[in-house]
Order: structure tokens, then C-alpha cells, then sequence
């Protein structure tokens, strides 16, 4: 799940852990793909494609795959690459919002697939309009913590590079910056010497439900199915975990 309640379960069956890494893969693949498609083969000119390239090195995609990917969609393999973004709107457990983003070849199949889904793990689908007005598109670089970098750190690299906030998430920051500005708050992480994690843009909620554990192991499990779907990209949603919940579920997950 994309955004401020990202969670990833870390106790699973291997074949599970097998077929979740060839979703995240396939999806990975995919974004390289488009953004190949859309600003050319050559990341130097590309830095859409060149955060789509460093997000799936850091997933540990083998290069042969990235680059065929970029080959197929610069089209230079003779591949027609034909996808298309789609917008579904919802609400899981407790009335949290889900923002469901999906990149298909069909979009039939996606959205009888996103109803599904949906109908089987006690969401519902909002009507158009319902949920995006409570989420703007910003940019977001996420970066671990160390021992060595402190906020004040993060704030002064990025702080003439379009940033609006650095926000502490525990385990991590996240710069947050306008769309367009992306790029520039990237390359100024990167100028100062400090690794990211990741470089997209994502949709932010303007105002979080915060959630108690038995409410955030549902909608969680709702975006887990989402997410196991091969058309949904990307599952954004205003659940605020609080860091007690956040420990609960870690706990329940030893």
C-alpha cells in the first residue's frame, strides 16, 4: 500500500513471499515500460524513467529484465505497449477512503476484478468524486533513517529544491514536494550525499482516519487483495496508524 499508512506484512509462507515478488516484479516491469514509452529509452533524459529503473534495482529486478522492459517500451523490440491508467474510488472498514490505482491493457477485466475484490473483503466502491477530492498528487521521497541523518539534515539539502515539508514516519522521512518539483527534491537528496528509497508521485489525503487495531487489520487485508491484483498498481488510502496500533499489528504478526 502506497503513501502514510504503507505497511508490509514480513511473516508469510515462502510460496506466498514466491508469488508476491513476481507481482511486485510484474508491476515494477510495467511502470519501467510506460515511463519508457511515454519520455523515451535513455534514463539520462528520462527521470521518470530513471526513478522507475532505481526503484526496481532496489527490488532486486534483474537488469536483463529492466532492460528489455525499457527496449519494449521505447519500442525498440517492435512490442506494442498499450496501457492505461484508471481510478477507482471506494471505502474499507470504519469508512477509510481508498484511492485504487490501476494500469491495465483492459479495462473491463480491471474493473469487474477491483469490484470483486472489494465485495469479497467488505469494501465498497464509492462513485467518482467521492474519495479524490480528499487527496492532492504530491511528490514523495522516502528515505530510511541512520544514525547519521537528522530531519534538520534532510530539511537544509532539500529546502531550495521545491520541498513543502519533510514529515518523520518512525522508521523513515518523507520529503513532500509538488509534483513538478519532484525531480529537483530528488536530485538534491542525491547531491547531498543521502540514499532514497524511492521517488514517485503519490496521492496524499488531506484529513487521516486514525483506526483501531481490528478496523486496520481489515481495511489491511483489503489492500492486500487489491494489491495482489495484476491491473492495480498502486493503493492509496487516509488511514492514520497511530503508533501503538502500529505495534499491535506488529505484534500480532510475530
Amino acid at each position: 500500500m502506497s503513501g502514510h499508512s504503507k505497511w508490509a506484512t514480513t511473516k508469510h509462507k515462502k510460496a506466498v513471499i514466491d508469488a508476491r515478488r513476481a507481482k511486485s516484479f510484474a508491476k515494477l516491469i510495467k511502470n519501467i515500460e510506460v515511463a519508457a514509452k511515454v519520455g523515451g529509452p535513455d534514463p539520462s533524459g528520462n527521470p521518470t524513467l530513471a526513478d522507475a529503473i532505481q526503484k526496481a534495482k532496489k527490488s532486486s529486478v534483474p537488469n536483463d529484465n529492466i532492460d528489455r522492459a525499457v527496449k519494449r517500451g521505447g519500442g525498440l523490440t517492435g512490442d506494442s505497449i498499450d496501457y492505461q491508467t484508471i481510478m477507482y474510488e471506494g471505502y474499507g472498514a470504519g469508512g477509510v477512503a481508498l484511492l485504487i490505482e490501476c494500469l491495465t491493457d483492459n479495462k473491463n477485466r480491471a474493473a469487474a476484478e477491483v469490484r470483486t475484490i472489494m465485495s469479497r473483503n467488505g469494501g465498497t466502491m464509492g462513485d467518482p468524486g467521492s474519495v479524490a477530492y480528499n487527496f492532492s498528487r504530491k511528490g514523495v521521497v522516502s528515505i530510511s533513517k541512520t544514525d547519521s541523518l537528522t530531519e534538520d539534515d534532510l530539511l537544509l539539502a532539500v529546502l531550495d529544491a521545491g520541498a513543502e515539508e519533510v514529515i518523520d514516519r518512525g522508521g523513515g522521512f518523507e520529503v513532500i514536494t509538488d509534483p513538478s518539483q519532484l525531480v529537483e527534491a530528488r536530485s538534491a537528496v542525491q547531491a547531498a550525499g543521502i540514499d532514497y528509497d524511492a521517488a514517485e508521485a503519490e496521492f496524499v489525503p488531506s484529513v487521516k482516519i486514525e483506526v483501531d487495531v481490528t478496523t486496520a487489520q481489515k481495511v489491511l487485508g483489503l489492500v492486500d487483495a487489491l494489491e495482489d491484483s495484476d491491473d492495480v498498481q498502486n493503493v492509496f488510502t487516509n488511514m492514520d496508524l497511530s503508533p501503538e496500533v502500529a505495534q499491535a499489528l506488529d505484534a500480532l504478526d510475530e
